[in-house]
């Protein structure tokens, strides 16, 4: 009986909301956070430009909290990966955000690590980016392709040739990098 209610604990511990807490990155000025917001389109809340569903994901989303704060969640877990995907499916409606909060020269954005709809949903980890990245473009999830997006995105490998690295044109480029 005892190893039943030891087993029985040690399960209660592993599927508890505190099981979720977001880990420590080593960034400088970071902070373990976790709080309830809305989740809303950055561009609707700041011009009133709103279309449905938040547009779609084509579009950077944020999180409204209790004070009517805007937090902005730049980060999930998939490198080089803003928090869109995570967030889109949760539009409009209210969630509990876990991650961390990261401050440098006086601005703040969050490193989102874990997402539930507010206020019992089901914890799910912030790092679905690569696996959408890859259906949309027809490579496997678990492909180099997938792991290295960032180098591989026709939409990203088209601004950089038109633009530039820098985002100034190839003729800064060549001038500044010696492309």
């Amino acid at each position: 009986m005892r190893h039943l209610l030891t087993a029985a604990a040690l399960s209660a511990m592993l599927i508890s909301p505190a099981a979720q807490a977001a880990e420590a990155w080593g960034l400088p000025n970071e902070e373990i956070v976790r709080f309830e917001a809305k989740v809303v389109d950055i561009l609707c809340e700041l011009s009133g430009d709103c279309p449905a569903n938040c547009g779609g994901g084509a579009r950077q989303l944020g999180l409204v909290n209790d004070e009517g704060r805007l937090i902005l969640p730049m980060k999930n877990q998939v490198p080089f990966a803003g928090a869109a995907a995570e967030l889109i499916e949760f539009c409009a409606k209210r969630v509990v955000a876990d991650g961390l909060m990261v401050t440098n020269r006086g601005y703040s954005f969050m490193a989102l690590q874990f997402v539930r709809e507010a206020p019992e949903g089901p914890w799910r980890r912030a790092n679905r980016f690569q696996a959408k990245w890859a259906k949309r473009n027809g490579v496997a999830a678990d492909s180099d392709q997938a792991g290295q997006w960032f180098y591989n995105d026709p939409q990203v490998n088209d601004l950089v040739a038109r633009q530039g690295k820098l985002g100034l044109g190839p003729k800064a480029d060549k001038d500044f990098l010696g492309d």
